[in-house]
């Protein structure tokens, strides 16, 4: 897949050097997987969360950390649309960013 973008992943790793390895195997493993669907994207995520529009949750360094992400399984596009802590993701509403 496509991941759109790293970035956000940098800045956070900056503030939060301490999920860094766990980000970085994420990405990783998102990189190289070429899922059709949520089934076969939780073979190698069981915990994703599919929260609607088109987002997906899933919980980085046992649920200390949340990423969401836009995933359009037809083109293999994923977008970052947020990287934070447990508290953070509390105060968004995943449907929308």
């Amino acid at each position: 897949m496509h991941v759109i973008s790293y970035k956000r992943i940098r800045e956070f790793i900056q503030e939060h050097p301490d999920s860094s390895i766990q980000l970085r195997s994420w990405y990783r493993r998102l990189t190289w997987l070429r899922p059709s669907n949520i089934h076969e994207l939780r073979r190698v995520f069981p915990g994703v969360d599919y929260v609607g529009n088109y987002r997906y949750v899933f919980n980085i360094k046992g649920n200390r950390y949340r990423v969401v992400a836009k995933i359009l399984f037809t083109t293999q596009i994923v977008y970052i649309r947020f990287v934070g802590t447990h508290a953070q993701y509390d105060q968004i509403n995943c449907k929308e960013i």
